[in-house]
């Protein structure tokens, strides 16, 4: 039985997972890693810090088979990672890039390498999970709305500043609106200044999806399943629930596309 170690270097969160050739990218089921975690993608930058997640992880599993992994936060964040386990230096680091093959797929993307690896990874990982025709959205520091058909071809997507994004640039660039704080009230129109900032920038995420669901069906590409990952899924799953919008049956929040996509793309290159 082998072990993989699979990295997900995003531009606030380092995630991190370990899982046994036992399982396959395909298995939906709760417990799917044997081992994961997560910290601040800045804790990089400090010897310290990196001291103490190389520390925890080479005690935690035994050592890994292969490790693999997709990067959005920059060389340097690169370099910092694969320095992580010098006592693992006979292992290969694979990097999954936005022009990865993966048997199947192909995307549209006028130059594949310009394509977010984080975007990818989470294409190929919902790919694994359905073979509809799927939306993938993943709502981190910036929310990317990307649409997959059954025929395993990746249409394209779009980029758009995530809702802490959102916030704060209405703080940053307005004269009198302050940093928004989501309560258990916010639904609807405003009735005051928090309420309008928060349902506003709620509302440009779930338009978003919604407009994304109706230019696919004008391409003949009706979605059938749209999968929510990222930070903010579950507080945009939540909303998109109480107000009963975008036919809520064939949303999923699953955490963990873009791991799910490498550990995939992992078993293919091996």
């Amino acid at each position: 039985m082998s072990l993989y170690l699979i990295f997900d270097v995003g531009n606030t969160r380092l995630k991190w997972a370990a899982v046994e050739s036992t399982k396959q990218p395909s298995d939906q089921q709760k417990k799917l890693w044997d081992y994961s975690g997560s910290i601040n993608t800045q804790s990089l930058q400090s010897p310290e810090h990196r001291a103490e997640l190389a520390d925890y992880i080479s005690k935690t599993l035994p050592k890994p088979d292969a490790i693999a992994f997709s990067c959005v936060a920059g060389k340097e964040a690169i370099h910092q990672l694969q320095s992580l386990f010098p006592q693992w230096q006979d292992i290969q680091w694979k990097q999954l890039s936005g022009d990865s093959a993966f048997d199947g797929m192909r995307t549209l993307y006028q130059d594949p390498s310009k394509l977010g690896s984080d975007r990818w990874s989470a294409i190929i990982g919902a790919r694994c999970l359905s073979k509809t025709n799927s939306l993938i959205v993943n709502a981190g520091t910036a929310t990317t709305i990307d649409v997959l058909g059954s025929n395993g071809m990746h249409y394209g997507g779009w980029i758009l500043p995530g809702l802490s994004l959102m916030h704060q640039s209405l703080e940053a660039n307005t004269a009198q609106l302050p940093l928004a704080a989501r309560d258990a009230s916010t639904q609807g129109f405003g009735t005051s200044t928090n309420e309008a900032i928060i349902g506003g920038c709620d509302a440009a995420q779930i338009g978003a999806i919604q407009y994304a669901l109706d230019l696919a069906k004008q391409m003949n590409v009706p979605i059938e399943k749209i999968w929510l990952d990222g930070g903010n899924a579950k507080t945009l799953m939540n909303q998109i629930q109480q107000a009963n919008l975008l036919g809520t049956e064939k949303i999923e929040v699953s955490e963990g596309l873009v791991l799910r996509g490498v550990w995939a793309w992992l078993l293919k290159n091996i």
